[in-house]
Formats: structure tokens, C-alpha cells, sequence
């Protein structure tokens, strides 16, 4: 199976009168939901249901969320490591900086070696 990609017309923002460029972009084939992924995770499993593997992702959920709203990096081993990133606006002075101006906070992700090898072996269909 491959990773399936469209193709977009893209403006060049420092010359919106400069003729676009074609770029691709990954078009999904679907979602995996959460209770299907707990159930394709059981079915591997002769010793686990898919309510028990339910339950531990839940509450890897919830260990997750404290950890990174406690500043620290969860690492999953070759699966990845999660950490959270802030931007914020700029302060003339560091004592003029206060913390309601840090905006947009996200979660990033950094794939460990297993999905790094997944990726550099993908390959790739063009939509029509």
C-alpha cells in the first residue's frame, strides 16, 4: 500500500504576482478510531481483550496529559518521544515579558527509529 498524495497550486507568499508552483500533499484514506485501534491491538494479543487494551490507552491518555503539562518529554522508546512547544509574542524588555503573552501551544511529536524507517521507505500514488 502506498501513501497517496494530491497535487496543489501554491502562491509564493514573498510574490503573490509570481505564478504559482505545484506541490504535493497527502490525502488520507480514512480514520482509525480509537475503539478500532484498541481492538486491532487486541487481536495480536491471545492474553488481552480489546476492553483491557481500551482501558490502558485510556489511561496512557490521561498519564500523557500530566507529564506534559508538567514541562517534561515523554519518551515511548522507538515509537517516539511528545513534548510540548510555545511561541509567543515579544517583549521590549525581559522584565516586560509576561507569560499571557506566550501563545499557540502544541504538541510536538518526533518519531523514534521504527516510524524514521517507516518513513524513509514509503512509497507514494498520485490521486487522480
Amino acid at each position: 500500500m502506498a501513501v497517496t498524495y494530491v497535487i496543489i497550486p501554491k502562491p509564493n507568499p514573498q510574490d503573490r504576482e509570481a505564478a504559482p508552483k505545484f506541490y504535493a500533499q497527502a490525502e488520507s484514506r480514512g480514520d482509525l478510531t480509537f475503539r478500532n485501534l484498541g481492538k486491532e491491538i487486541a487481536e495480536g494479543s491471545t492474553t488481552v481483550s480489546d476492553t483491557d487494551v481500551m482501558a490502558v490507552l485510556n489511561d496512557l491518555t490521561k498519564v500523557l496529559k500530566r507529564h506534559l503539562s508538567n514541562g517534561e518529554i515523554v519518551r515511548f522508546g522507538d515509537f517516539g518521544s511528545f513534548q510540548i512547544a510555545i511561541k509567543s509574542e515579544g517583549a521590549e524588555t525581559e522584565e516586560g515579558f509576561h507569560s499571557s503573552l506566550i501563545k499557540d501551544p502544541k504538541v510536538n511529536f518526533r518519531p523514534g527509529i521504527d516510524l524514521k524507517e517507516m518513513l524513509n521507505n514509503l512509497k507514494y500514488e498520485k490521486l487522480n
